[in-house]
């Protein structure tokens, strides 16, 4: 038998010769399976996976093709480097994390859980809880804050402010980033000013609900907001997590990749979607929903909180989510409108919709779908950023093709005064 073939056949390789000769790692090679850029199939005696030799060359030669200088202009746009990661894949109009579904995952596993499992690989249990010296600076720093700030911006402020006060931030090695973490995520909930009945203890969805409405919770709307927390947990490489990673890549603390998350949802495509969609789900609540989807169409305007161009079939998320809110009768006259919506637009609503149903059910603000976002995904920026610290660092360099004035050009003058 020579090199580069698999025991017991000839004529293809097995994963760990895949994994050599395209320079990854096995966890790698199995996600380009479940991607579908490479087919396998079980070794004779049903012992490890086998690879066509052709099929692999070839994904080698695309790779090498897209690392070519000057290969991205030719395209006509940069699309920044191709990601390894273990983590979330969208196919099929499903979202697997760590290949389990995440509809099933959520009706099992609470927040906590399944974040350690996004972390580590492992469910078990985990105490998710704010140090004293960082929530006491975030909780200061929130209160000086005006009355008029929304609870977006109070989490941007309470994780700096978290961040200064925890002089051992800067370790980015996986023991201490976990229970940095467990802190961190924990304190961006507890920093929120109090507005209602729920929880001070227990799991983070029951401290959340407590912060977001002063309605006393059922447990099928706990449920339904720690399910929320579980199914936004992370979304592959979202705009956001792109930004997270980059930060992690120069190796970044997870305070910093955390703020840097949160700076990008502060743009309006991104993180205020659900902020748009609980505002056009109450107007619709208020009065027709067919004149709000009239008057999107008329103005040419995208209709918030539907649609999803992941899930052109609908999105699971929000499916999963409306079918727990539908056992709520306080949510009976969101969902209305929302169903007569989608029933007018031809569109079925995505987790953006659903999140404005459920704050809309639940007496939240306009501001309750995005802290929801926000907090839970900060766990998969977490989960992105251990990957990248194990990554090659400042890889996230891109390269600009250059179209101002040619050089040399002579230094700038004007007549205007300068004070």
């Amino acid at each position: 038998m020579t090199a580069g073939t698999a025991r017991g056949n000839p004529e293809r390789l097995s994963s760990q010769q895949v994994a050599d000769r395209l320079g990854v790692r096995l966890q790698t090679v199995y996600a380009y399976v479940s991607r579908g850029l490479l087919t396998s199939r079980r070794a004779a005696g049903g012992r490890g996976s086998t690879f066509d030799p052709a099929q692999v060359d070839a994904l080698l030669e695309r790779d090498r093709a897209r690392r070519v200088p000057g290969a991205a202009r030719v395209a006509g746009t940069w699309r920044g480097p191709v990601v390894d990661t273990d983590i979330t894949l969208i196919a099929d109009g499903h979202l697997w994390f760590r290949g389990v579904d995440a509809v099933d995952l959520a009706a099992a596993w609470g927040f906590e859980p399944v974040a350690e499992w996004l972390w580590t690989g492992e469910i078990g249990p985990a105490r998710f809880e704010a140090p004293a010296g960082p929530l006491e600076a975030a909780c200061a720093a929130v209160a000086a804050l005006p009355p008029s700030a929304d609870l977006a911006a109070v989490l941007r402020v309470a994780v700096a402010a978290a961040a200064a006060a925890d002089p051992l931030r800067y370790d980015v090695r996986e023991h201490a980033v976990l229970p940095t973490a467990r802190g961190l995520v924990a304190t961006m909930v507890e920093a929120l000013p109090r507005g209602g009945a729920g929880a001070d203890a227990g799991p983070l969805a029951h401290r959340l609900w407590a912060r977001l409405t002063e309605l006393a919770p059922s447990d099928r709307l706990l449920g339904c907001l720690d399910a929320a927390l579980v199914l936004l947990i992370d979304h592959d490489l979202a705009v956001s997590t792109v930004a997270a990673r980059t930060a992690a890549s120069v190796r970044a603390n997870p305070y910093a990749v955390v703020a840097t998350g949160l700076s990008a949802l502060e743009g309006p495509l991104h993180g205020t979607a659900s902020a748009l969609a609980f505002s056009t789900l109450r107007e619709a609540v208020d009065a027709d929903p067919r004149s709000v989807v009239a008057d999107h169409l008329r103005s040419g305007r995208l209709l918030a909180g539907f649609g999803h161009r992941a899930y052109p079939d609908g999105d699971p998320r929000a499916a999963a989510l409306l079918d727990r809110l539908r056992a709520e009768p306080v949510a009976a006259q969101a969902l209305s409108a929302l169903d007569a919506m989608s029933v007018a637009s031809g569109t079925e609503p995505n987790v953006d919709g659903a999140l404005a149903a459920l704050a809309l059910a639940a007496g939240m603000p306009r501001s309750a779908g995005e802290v929801i976002f926000s907090i839970a995904r900060s766990v998969g920026w977490i989960a992105h950023a251990l990957e990248e610290y194990d990554e090659q660092p400042l890889r996230f360099r891109g390269e600009g093709a250059y179209r101002g004035p040619r050089p040399p050009q002579p230094v700038p003058t004007t007549d205007v005064p300068l004070a």
